[in-house]
């Protein structure tokens, strides 16, 4: 038995002795970076509405997605999702576990128009209009 504690004393002195931390910490770790982002509308303003938006750029064509999260006039929660690259412009509507994506077909000083078969979408600077044959539909920008 005391063969087994002089071994184990040893052992456990020097592990302890082996393991001191260093104030430095870990040389290996890579300090992570933090960033702020604001999401400035067309006229410079900080917007207050939950909005994100990427720009990114593959093989020199840019593509720009810009997130919404807009609210029926019955209190429905609804994720708008446009997307502009070289070739065309998209809006996609999520609600429900359902996205329906429709194209720019259109648009004028005040407001863009995108379609996709029978529902059209009208779409001014804080709000969309959709229309699915006698259905309208209004939705507001809206903070969460």
């Amino acid at each position: 038995m005391k063969k087994i504690i002089l071994a184990v004393v040893p052992a456990i002195f020097l592990s302890l002795v082996n393991c001191k931390k260093s104030e430095g910490g870990n040389k290996e770790v890579i300090e992570s970076e933090s960033s702020e982002t604001s999401v400035e509308n067309n006229n410079g303003k900080i917007d207050s509405v939950s909005t994100s938006s990427s720009i990114t750029e593959v093989n020199g064509q840019k593509t720009e997605k810009t997130s919404n999260i807009y609210k029926a006039t019955d209190g429905t929660l609804v994720k708008v999702i446009f997307e502009t690259t070289p070739k065309e412009s998209t809006m996609s509507i999520r609600n429900n576990n359902k996205t329906f994506i429709l194209k720019k077909t259109g648009s004028t000083a005040n407001e863009t128009i995108y379609t996709k078969e029978d529902m059209t979408a009208k779409v001014t600077q804080d709000s969309i209009h959709l229309m699915q044959g006698n259905n309208i539909i209004e939705l507001k920008k809206t903070k969460i």
